[in-house]
């Protein structure tokens, strides 16, 4: 696939592997590359994506390299995965791209004690 994402979550977190490997039994996971910052070792990021970042909020890097964060990087993964597609176009219409960032920032607070 060209368009094939890269995935980049906290497996340290609780919450945060419960959802993505939600996502990764889900058919087209197979599209996309999972990358676990807690894991992994530092050369799977790549440029301009440091590992306190990519702790601090989930990133998605697409396959021209352009890097994510947040809400954008659910709605991209999303616009990409079978069964989240609509989900993931309607979110990424501005209005609601801003409430969904909003909701993630308000997560990032709560997320802080489950690591």
């Amino acid at each position: 696939m060209g368009d094939r994402l890269t995935v980049y979550y906290d497996g340290g977190c609780p919450i945060c592997s419960r959802e993505i490997g939600f996502y990764r039994a889900r058919p087209g996971a197979e599209g996309f590359d999972w990358v676990n910052v807690a894991g992994d070792g530092l050369e799977v990021l790549g440029p301009g994506l440091s590992r306190d970042a990519a702790l601090a909020q989930m990133h998605v890097r697409r396959a021209d390299g352009t890097l994510l964060t947040g809400a954008a990087a659910f709605v991209e993964m999303w616009r990409h995965m079978p069964g989240f597609r609509l989900l993931g176009s309607a979110l990424s219409l501005p209005p609601l791209l801003a409430v969904a960032e909003l909701g993630y920032r308000v997560f990032l607070i709560g997320r802080k004690l489950w690591r």
